[in-house]
């Protein structure tokens, strides 16, 4: 065991403070899923018999999820990956390990208030915050860790499903899009990543938050001067594509096969999925099938009930 994780992570010894241990503590242990994620074959052999298991979890999400929306007549649809895997596999992307949906902004509000009084109580709503603007519903009988979680934050950290939300955008060119919407997301997603402190950091922190501000004047300044109603996309912040949808694309929505069920998905998959992937019909080489998280447990207490 010594020879694949710190050495410090098992000679730690309380040195005053209780907070300091518990920090140190959190802190060795996302270093060691880290190097034992880089370093062991086996770490990642386990990962991978967790990971259908972790799929089926999800999807069991997705169902409370859908019995929800179609019970309060809540438009939502699958999104991202797992509609790419809806349409291209009839379910996951067979490496994928999360589970994305989508809803206007007026939907996910409604979603919001109705469902903490229609979930099990395995299940538990992330409300978006200002460092993680996506809502999640948690699995409470689970661990999940994916690179970006902060152990020391107080949130649970079990296997989840995303909800998108989604705003209409102005009547503007994609390329204004492309140009200044992807420099929102992606300089808002640096700013919130964890930082070292260093003089490149420093100095990061100054040029990504003057990209951001302009950026975002700029979209404020379009939002007021041009319509709305044609166009609509995933809120500035999380939009890194710098892509926008038309609603001919979105509606009616339909429904498409997901692991032997059918969930609800864009009028249009295939120019939705083009729009963001390019040919996502292709499959991309073997060295970039991998797992996105750190380290999966699919169940805490196998009793539970």
């Amino acid at each position: 065991m010594n020879s694949l994780l710190p050495h410090r992570l098992f000679t730690f010894k309380h040195r005053g403070s209780k907070l300091f241990a518990i920090h140190y503590s959190l802190f060795t242990i996302h270093y060691s899923l880290t190097y034992l994620y880089m370093t062991n074959k086996y770490f990642e052999e386990f990962k991978k018999t967790q990971l259908r298991k972790c799929q089926l979890k999800q999807l069991a999400i997705l169902e409370v999820i859908d019995s929800i929306c179609r019970k309060h007549n809540i438009e939502y649809w699958l999104d991202g990956g797992t509609l790419l895997g809806a349409v291209r596999h009839k379910g996951f992307i067979p490496w994928d390990d999360d589970i994305d949906v989508a809803m206007k902004e007026s939907e996910m509000e409604r979603f919001v208030k109705i469902a903490p009084s229609e979930l099990p109580e395995n299940l538990r709503l992330e409300l978006p915050e200002k460092v993680n603007p996506i809502l999640k519903l948690r699995d409470l009988n689970s661990f999940y860790l994916e690179p970006g979680d902060d152990l020391k934050a107080d949130y649970h950290k079990g296997v989840y499903v995303d909800f998108f939300q989604f705003v209409d955008y102005p009547n503007v060119s994609r390329k204004f899009v492309k140009k200044h919407v992807r420099q929102i997301g992606r300089s808002w997603s640096i700013l919130h990543k964890q930082h070292t402190y260093s003089l490149r950091s420093f100095v990061e922190f100054f040029y990504f938050n003057f990209k951001y501000c302009y950026n975002l004047t700029l979209w404020k300044l379009a939002c007021m001067l041009f319509k709305k109603g044609r166009y609509f996309s995933n809120v500035p912040m999380l939009n890194g594509y710098g892509i926008m949808h038309d609603n001919k694309c979105l509606y009616p929505l339909t429904e498409v096969e997901f692991e032997g069920k059918r969930f609800p998905a864009p009028a249009d998959s295939d120019c939705y999925l083009r729009e963001i992937y390019g040919n996502y019909m292709e499959i991309p080489p073997k060295e970039k099938q991998k797992i996105h998280s750190y380290f999966i447990l699919s169940e805490l207490m196998t009793n539970h009930k």
